[in-house]
């Protein structure tokens, strides 16, 4: 399959690269900004791709050098044309202080996504407005609940662990329920 590098959408090069790492028997899952441009179909757009992997970052960067990309940093990589780049984060795959406890996967023509679920994809991006006020999370948040089905009384108990049932309370304002 020929690549437009110029052209990709990050629903592509998410495919893309869990397939790749899948190949090559390596954990990974989508997390971050990129879960809320897929779920929102690019309501919001990220430019980069937060990976979660238990491998190491030296397999994992022979595998990313077949699709093109090379390792810039000790944990980013970017390929020439591609206005992406791609980040792995340090396990475990966690929200706040809760484990990350199931996935989803989304089967696309270039691969299988996995990535977080819409309702762990809202609160990782609630972990940001609660713990960094991070207003432009908080609109993330409300953008995948509104776009996709997510579990409000999964968020609500996760919220109120953190210690956080007021800003939850203004998350719900936001979605106007």
């Amino acid at each position: 399959m020929r690549v437009d590098w110029k052209k990709i959408k990050i629903r592509e090069l998410a495919a893309l690269v869990c397939q790749k790492l899948d190949e090559n028997d390596i954990d990974a899952v989508l997390v971050g900004g990129a879960c809320v441009s897929i779920y929102t179909k690019n309501e919001y757009v990220s430019y980069d791709l937060d990976f979660v992997s238990h491998s190491r970052l030296k397999d994992i960067s022979e595998v990313l050098k077949d699709l093109g990309f090379k390792r810039e940093s000790s944990r980013h990589f970017v390929r020439a044309e591609c206005p992406y780049f791609i980040e792995f984060v340090a396990p475990p795959l966690s929200i706040g202080s809760e484990r990350v406890k199931e996935e989803e996967k989304i089967k696309t023509r270039f691969g299988r996504i996995t990535l977080l679920t819409p309702t762990d994809s809202a609160k990782d991006r609630l972990a940001a407005y609660y713990h960094w006020n991070d207003p432009q999370a908080l609109e993330q948040a409300v953008m995948v609940a509104k776009a996709q089905k997510v579990n409000l009384r999964d968020i609500k108990r996760w919220s109120v662990a953190e210690g956080h049932k007021e800003k939850y309370e203004a998350f719900l304002k936001r979605l106007k329920i």
